[in-house]
């Protein structure tokens, strides 16, 4: 966890009272607070609780606990290239950043419009789907019977006050909600293996076997689902104390840390339920199987906490993406790109303030007309905007992937397995999942018409960001220029990789 001693640099604040934007942001997040905010976007509770029976019954088969290892696998090799290229990535960009370094201004503008229109979109579907969440629980346990949009608001009001300040304090909430969402799964988990399962203690779902079962494509499409958000590690770079170590070793933690549990509660929570009856229970019942293996192996009590602990889950999951989606913002302001109000630092809390408060404006504005228009949380707003922003998110992966090749083919320097193929394996891993998602995107989004249209929104947002590329290099073309530094190879190059040059 980051420490509460971290000094800053004194600066003096300009005349509309925030610092420009060449000011330092605080820099106090270690790899224990990027790991807890980036593993709370994963949202581990939520993906278990709704995520992990829909790989069972999208698969139709008994090797839910090897989709999410194959994800794993997939997204260690995509971190492979990703933190390789770390170095050489000097702002909070993410993946407009990487891709930007990799394949050009244009590709990177058109990514970072894409990527600000992926995010968004998910962040007001999960917005959406805790506002419902927060009603069904709160009439459950006895209360009022509230509009889910109020709930919604707030909520994202919450989440936007945290998001205004400085980042460790969003760190810190995240931290808390992770291990106890966390306690409270590996407490169902440990109550099945304690008590062998419904049917006994197997590794038989482990098995490449069970490849041959049913449709497991779809099962790891849907297993790869589970772990968006961990990708957000770079976002948070300059905030970071030492991001060029930081953030390579946060991602590597979040990948494997996250895809060791997942496949380690499928495995328990399938022997829970049993071999012989998980595809059955998942289709019939999804979204009761895990709240009933932990009143059935554990405690009723704690069954009732699991649909609490939900809610927590959810909250800290919008919360990371309101603190993504303003790093973007951050970025593109202080670049130009966008308004540079965006890209100023507050001088108290030393975050990108400015550009926290307009996405919660935008974003409470947006729900607002969802719940003007009549749409329904779950089954529209959440539906729709998910499957979108699970398109997009995989899309700005398989990007990042190639400009890691692009880059290092380029710069020619590097190990192989690194800068070669790693990131060759994760591009083709990350393209199977593309093709997936577009050939299954009218079940994600609920219908073809949908799909149809949300696909032509997602292109429409790339197509705007490389108008804008062309906008700027004929209007604005020192800002233009300006978009990817030039720096010196010896500047741009890590240490070991000169003194490795010879050898390699």
């Amino acid at each position: 966890m980051a420490t509460n001693n971290v000094k800053f640099e004194p600066v003096d604040a300009g005349p509309n009272g925030m610092l420009s934007p060449d000011k330092l942001l605080g820099r106090g997040l270690g790899v224990g607070s990027i790991v807890f905010m980036v593993v709370a976007g994963a949202a581990p509770m939520t993906a278990v609780v709704a995520g992990w029976p829909v790989v069972v019954s999208a698969s139709e088969g008994t090797g839910g606990p090897l989709f999410f290892l194959i994800a794993t696998a997939i997204l260690f090799l995509f971190a492979v290239g990703f933190t390789r290229m770390t170095p050489y990535v000097k702002n909070a960009g993410a993946f407009y950043s990487y891709i930007q370094t990799g394949l050009g201004r244009g590709m990177g503008l058109g990514a970072s419009t894409f990527a600000l229109g992926t995010y968004l979109l998910l962040f007001l579907a999960l917005c959406s789907y805790l506002g419902s969440a927060a009603q069904t629980t709160v009439h459950d346990l006895g209360g009022p019977d509230l509009p889910w949009w109020l709930c919604s608001l707030v909520l994202m009001a919450t989440c936007g006050a945290l998001a205004y300040r400085d980042v460790e304090l969003s760190a810190k909430v995240l931290g808390v909600v992770l291990v106890i969402e966390t306690v409270v799964l590996l407490a169902v988990n440990i109550g099945v293996v304690v008590h062998g399962g419904a049917e006994g203690l197997s590794a038989d779902s482990l098995s490449p076997a069970r490849l041959g079962e049913g449709v497991p494509p779809l099962g790891v499409m849907f297993a790869f689902f589970s772990f968006i958000g961990f990708e957000a590690t770079a976002v948070f770079r300059n905030e970071a104390r030492d991001p060029d170590r930081t953030i390579p070793r946060a991602t590597y933690i979040a990948v494997l840390g996250v895809g060791i549990f997942y496949t380690f509660t499928a495995w328990a929570m399938q022997a829970g339920v049993g071999d012989s009856h998980i595809v059955e229970a998942a289709t019939d019942d999804p979204t009761s199987i895990v709240v009933g293996l932990a009143a059935k192996y554990v405690s009723p009590v704690l069954a009732t906490l699991l649909q609490v602990f939900l809610i927590s889950s959810l909250f800290a999951c919008i919360l990371t993406f309101q603190n993504v989606l303003t790093r973007y913002l951050f970025t593109l302001g202080s670049q130009g790109v966008l308004p540079a109000g965006l890209g100023t630092v507050h001088p108290r809390h030393r975050a990108p303030s400015r550009a926290s408060l307009t996405v919660s404006i935008t974003a409470i504005a947006l729900l607002g007309v969802e719940a003007l228009i009549g749409l329904d949380p779950v089954t529209e707003a959440y539906t729709w905007f998910s499957g979108s922003a699970t398109l997009g998110v995989v899309v700005l992966m398989a990007l990042t992937s190639f400009s890691v090749l692009v880059f290092f083919r380029r710069k020619a320097r590097g190990k192989l397995w690194a800068t070669l193929f790693a990131p060759a394996l994760a591009v083709m891993g990350l393209a199977a999942i593309v093709f997936l998602v577009v050939q299954n995107f009218g079940l994600l989004v609920g219908g073809d018409l949908a799909a149809g249209i949300l696909l032509s929104v997602m292109g429409a947002l790339f197509v705007g960001g490389l108008v804008t590329a062309l906008v700027m290099r004929s209007r604005r073309p020192d800002a233009y220029a300006a978009l990817v530094p030039a720096m010196s190879d010896q500047e741009h190059e890590p240490a070991e990789s000169r003194n490795g040059a010879a050898a390699e």
